[in-house]
């Protein structure tokens, strides 16, 4: 992990901090890893609560949008790979759901999203582009859905370049 914990939250320009975290299948997935790609990192807090699903499921639906752009998308909560296997085949979501799950939520912390209090990832989006440097940023209040046509101009923005 390259950045220091409970930091605050890389800004636009800024190299994204680089984590390994296992996805619903135990399978490690590094974002240094996917160099080359353009990378949709979306925290949400809980798997299977509501607001979460109605973003997540938005994502599903409009799955062609990152495809088009040869984006990877990566959902990451503090959630156990277990509980996000559950979720992923409930849900029926064909990209990464990452276990943040111990040290429990060290990824969110790195990303500025963590929220000690209530022990889950705040809303978080961080489009990183195919250099590894962070180009759009969201986060956004408890309760508060992120609005989808966000990403669709973000990556329409990194697709020209």
């Amino acid at each position: 992990m390259t950045a220091a914990p409970g930091g605050p939250a890389p800004t636009v320009g800024q190299p994204a901090p680089d984590f390994e975290l296992v996805n619903q299948f135990g399978e490690p997935v590094r974002l240094s890893g996917l160099r080359g790609r353009i990378v949709v990192l979306v925290f949400f807090p809980f798997a299977f609560s509501g607001i979460c699903t109605g973003e997540l499921c938005e994502i599903r639906d409009n799955l062609a949008l990152f495809e088009d752009t040869d984006a990877a998308v990566l959902g990451i909560s503090v959630d156990s790979k277990f509980a996000q296997r559950a979720y992923g085949e409930k849900e029926g979501f064909t990209f990464d759901l990452l276990a943040d799950f111990w040290p429990h939520g060290a990824v969110a912390e790195q990303y500025g999203v963590f929220d000690p209090d209530s022990g889950m990832a705040k809303r978080g989006t961080f489009i990183i582009d195919a250099d590894g440097i962070v180009r759009y940023v969201v986060v956004n209040p408890r309760g508060q859905a992120r609005d989808f046509t966000e990403y669709r101009t973000a990556l329409a923005g990194l697709a020209g370049n």
